[in-house]
């Protein structure tokens, strides 16, 4: 029963095609602002978005479903263990980059709605520019072994002593929208360290310091209310009347503006019960 519940507003009923709960759950995943290159001209979801991290720039690949330089020959199976296993088809293994820590966690059905979208999309040639990493990198073995090291393949299991509205929230955030890939800190190997679930990360993406989400009332959101949660996952508003800006404009932009009430609820309820943690 809560996994139904968890599903509906992704479902928006029985009649909703596949192709559009599946551009829902594109948004809802961030996946725009991940795939686009910065430029100008960028086309959505070709790639070439920079990411600087301490191991070196990683440049997102395109997922348009063109034949060669897109995702255009990828089976079901392919994506599906992409998301869940981090693993191409080719078996080679994807840096942790990628956020397949989080999205592990996703439904086999939410992943296929995602990837009948992408497949409906006009194809975008435009050929994978090489990540620029560390000597230590340089092989696909090295994300292997960190996957072997670091990483467990699990889907998502609704808690059933939390209700429907909490498990939602707890699915979006964890998994679906991977917050934590940017909001909890990671050891020296790049493992995101669940046990300081959202508690802010001092040397996230690019360089920059991502804030505390948790419910710590000093470092963190807890002494906001929950509209005022909601409003910053719709508008970008902050409680003293600024706006978010850096990584966090596209976000709003791509993501979380783009949900229905009811799930940025969802999402405020689940912030709201992660327990206080500074850095």
């Amino acid at each position: 029963m809560l996994l139904a519940g968890l599903l509906l507003p992704f479902l928006a009923g029985a009649g909703v095609p596949v192709v559009k709960r599946g551009a829902y759950l594109l948004h809802a995943g961030g996946c725009t602002s991940c795939h686009t290159a910065d430029d100008d001209d960028a086309v959505a979801l070709s790639g070439g978005h920079a990411l600087e991290t301490p191991f070196g720039t990683f440049y997102s690949p395109n997922i348009t479903p063109d034949p060669e330089t897109g995702i255009g020959n990828w089976t079901d199976e392919d994506f599906v263990n992409a998301l869940w296993h981090g693993v191409g088809p080719d078996g080679g293994s994807y840096y942790p980059a990628f956020p397949y820590t989080s999205y592990t966690g996703m439904s086999r059905e939410d992943a296929l709605a995602i990837k009948a979208y992408l497949f409906s999309l006009e194809p975008v040639r435009r050929e994978n520019r090489a990540h620029e990493l560390e000597w230590y990198l340089f092989s696909r073995r090295a994300a292997w072994a960190w996957q072997i090291l670091n990483f467990t393949s699990e889907r998502f299991t609704p808690d059933p002593d939390q209700d429907e509205d909490w498990n939602r929230g707890a699915y979006l955030v964890r998994h679906l929208g991977h917050c934590g890939e940017c909001h909890t800190p990671r050891n020296s190997l790049g493992k995101v360290l669940g046990e300081r679930e959202l508690a802010g990360n001092p040397d996230g993406p690019n360089g920059k310091k991502v804030p505390n989400i948790t419910t710590s009332r000093e470092q963190g959101i807890g002494r906001w209310s929950r509209s005022e949660i909601e409003f910053l996952l719709e508008i970008g508003m902050l409680p003293d009347g600024d706006f978010v800006g850096g990584a966090m404009s596209p976000v709003i932009d791509d993501n979380t503006s783009r949900l229905t009430p009811e799930d940025r609820q969802a999402i405020a309820t689940y912030l709201q019960s992660v327990p206080a943690r500074d850095y």
